[in-house]
């Protein structure tokens, strides 16, 4: 039976979107890619028309006119290559390939002017404020962000920006970081990232998926590690230059022996969906190797402190006013106690089939549905039935590369 969720209560200061009075959606995003086709079958299930797509590329090339008076849904441009490769091909040149992890300094520029120039135009409404992205995607400002709001978040290393390797050991010896994680400021989806940790005895250990060969970085499906000084010092010496943010490792609490975070989805200010990732690796990308946990016994573990966890996430989001939805990746420590967040991503909703948590105001629509209804559209189904949307399946990749600048859980 169709069931309809509690309403969304007053969206965040500045938010304030409303659906066009024709009902009619435009979306920025990669024609035929997953996030496009779910959105348009939320879309064509609450009764309204079907979203035009602006193309990432036309965009980025300027040869797609925007519509006058768009209402504009800002999609993730990751998982498109010749939209990567027109971000980062002129800075890696003739070593560009789809999986390389360099030149996220130069996607990030190209992505953000982008965006920036779409905000510009006059009566064109954006459902994502430009400069709000601009900070998610990079995490250095996230972090600084967050903690300046009193969001519980990791020690972050201090001191600027990170020349190399050996820049960087000399500073985590002077702050006392043994076990770190070092992350490219402007990456998702692991891409880059390096769990680093020093032994008592000299011992180094880096635990990442990039793949280096030849002199360069790859992603990788396959989470390594690599304990050679010399390697270790290659990978954060490539990744430096373009920009890096060290936090501490925070130990997670764990679900079936293995450790566990959670990614939570906000909309409109109220966290409304949640998804439990496990691994027994540093990182829980489901890509990597994660696998999704059980919501159930994470709240049972949290027992009390269950509404704290979503209310942290919640104040992470409203750090956010002018963005509708945003990704929360909350790590909970001290056996569910107590919790900081690790990111917020601006495209965190790629969820398919996961319907709201229970007795939340999307109780039963999924994560496009329900920014759907938080814009005014009836929740005309609790989930879309089967085969509206379009399968779920991962684009075709390399059986040991991984593409990067990608948004999945």
């Amino acid at each position: 039976m169709l069931t309809t969720p509690r309403a969304f209560g007053p969206a965040p200061a500045r938010v304030g979107h409303r659906l066009p009075p024709d009902g009619r959606l435009t979306v920025l995003g990669n024609p035929g890619h997953r996030r496009v086709t779910l959105f348009a079958a939320a879309a064509r299930a609450a009764g309204l028309p079907e979203p035009a797509v602006l193309p990432w590329i036309d965009l980025l090339r300027g040869t797609h006119p925007v519509p006058p008076g768009a209402v504009l849904r800002i999609e993730s441009p990751g998982e498109d290559e010749a939209v990567d490769a027109l971000l980062r091909g002129p800075v890696l040149g003739a070593d560009y390939a789809a999986t390389r992890v360099e030149g996220g300094a130069a996607w990030y520029a190209g992505v953000t002017a982008a965006l920036r120039g779409l905000a510009a135009i006059p009566g064109v409404v954006l459902l994502g404020d430009p400069e709000e992205i601009a900070v998610m995607f990079d995490k250095r400002r996230t972090h600084a962000l967050l903690a300046a709001a009193g969001v519980p978040v990791p020690r972050a290393l201090e001191g600027g920006a990170v020349a190399g390797w050996e820049d960087l050991k000399a500073r985590l010896d002077a702050a006392g970081l043994r076990r770190v994680f070092v992350k490219p400021s402007h990456g998702s989806s692991a891409s880059g990232v390096v769990a680093l940790e020093f032994g008592p005895r000299g011992q180094l250990r880096a635990t990442t998926s990039v793949e280096l060969a030849d002199g360069r970085m790859h992603n990788s499906l396959r989470v390594r590690r690599y304990q050679d000084e010399h390697q270790v010092a290659e990978l954060v010496d490539r990744l430096a230059p373009d920009g890096l943010h060290v936090e501490q490792w925070v130990p997670k609490a764990s679900q079936s022996g293995r450790s566990a975070d959670l990614r939570v989805v906000v909309v409109a200010g109220r966290a409304t969906h949640a998804v439990v990732r496990t691994s027994d690796r540093p990182m829980t990308n489901l890509h990597l190797g994660g696998a999704r946990g059980s919501l159930e016994l994470a709240r049972e573990a949290a027992g009390p402190a269950w509404p704290d966890l979503l209310e942290t996430a919640e104040r992470a989001a409203a750090c956010f006013p002018g963005s509708l939805t945003v990704g929360v990746d909350v790590l909970p420590t001290a056996a569910w106690r107590r919790t900081v967040v690790g990111e917020v991503n601006a495209f965190g909703d790629l969820l398919p089939r996961l319907t709201g948590l229970p007795g939340g105001p999307a109780e039963g629509l999924d994560t496009y549905a329900a920014q759907l209804a938080a814009l005014g559209a009836a929740p005309l189904a609790a989930a879309a039935p089967p085969g509206a949307t379009a399968p779920v399946t991962h684009p075709t990749r390399p059986t040991h590369l991984n593409h990067p600048r990608t948004e999945k859980p």
